[in-house]
């Protein structure tokens, strides 16, 4: 498959943001490779925190959340999905379906970082795939953190306004991320900031997989993804370990979207359960940390 890679000089100077990249080399599914982005905070030796950003952002969006996690004691792993951040982006919206990213991220947590008695924490489609790569080893996860995320079948209908929004990602003339994050946050972002969600992003060729992803949400049973995500519903049914959520009180598109975790999964009996105040869809931005704190309630567990 065809990708581009965004150049180093794009991330220099981002406000905020001085954490060490970190590449490994995944096989993309055709026979060639992709370099797959993470950053790695805090002692190798201290229990790890997977932070799994959604679209259209990316790791950037932990950047107040790591700094609390790494002084509590947690070493914080948080990749770039393929597409996004300093990760390489396949060029084509048809290369990128909800399985390869499953697959991308399965390669870059369980087979290349070999990661063990870990929290995964997922938003927006952090949580779509997180939660997928955790069913494909539930073993090596001692517990979840959900906020503002789901694991859809396409037994449900979507609402008209995602419809408009997956329409609109896919198929805009432009496709402003930084501007996009802000509209999803309840505080006003400094220009600076939204110049670094638009970092990765230097002209369209680099932003299939931004626009494509809400398109790849399960929408009906037919859904390439629906048997997968019945599956994995099936897997957390039986999942005992602590499920926490941390769903914000002002993001309209999940909204009653942590009910599922917390009756169908076992694990959710003996977590805690709250509500982010003031905090919007990327309530990374606006209560990272409260986000943080959400995370560390599960950890001292």
């Amino acid at each position: 498959m065809d990708t581009v890679r965004t150049p180093d000089d794009r991330f220099v100077g981002l406000p905020d943001y001085d954490f060490e990249p970190h590449y490994v080399d995944i096989d993309d599914t055709e026979g060639g490779s992709l370099r797959a982005h993470y950053i790695d905070e805090g002692d190798p030796a201290d229990p790890i925190v997977v932070l799994m950003h959604g679209e259209p952002s990316w790791c950037y969006l932990y950047r107040n959340v790591v700094g609390p996690l790494v002084d509590a004691g947690c070493r914080v792993i948080a990749p770039d999905l393929v597409g996004f951040g300093r990760s390489d982006k396949p060029t084509q919206q048809s290369d990128h379906t909800y399985a390869r990213h499953v697959n991308w991220m399965t390669q870059v947590l369980i087979d290349h970082l070999n990661v063990n008695d870990a929290v995964m924490f997922g938003q927006d489609w952090g949580g779509l795939i997180g939660l997928r790569v955790v069913v494909a080893a539930p073993e090596r996860f001692a517990a979840l953190v959900m906020a503002n995320t789901g694991l859809p079948t396409g037994h449900g209908r979507l609402s008209d306004a995602f419809l408009q929004w997956q329409t609109f990602a896919r198929e805009t003339a432009s496709f402003p991320v930084g501007a996009i994050i802000n509209g999803g946050c309840t505080s006003d972002l400094p220009a600076e900031v939204i110049a670094a969600y638009d970092a990765p992003f230097p002209d369209d060729a680099y932003t299939a997989g931004a626009r494509v992803l809400p398109s790849l949400v399960p929408s009906s049973p037919d859904d390439p993804a629906s048997a997968d995500n019945i599956a994995a519903w099936e897997v957390l049914e039986r999942f005992e370990r602590p499920v926490a959520t941390a769903f914000s009180d002002a993001d309209p598109i999940t909204a009653g979207g942590d009910a599922p975790f917390r009756s169908r999964i076992p694990g959710a009996a003996q977590a805690p359960h709250i509500t982010i105040a003031g905090g919007g869809h990327f309530l990374q931005e606006d209560r990272p940390s409260e986000v943080a704190a959400a995370i560390l309630q599960v950890v001292s567990r």
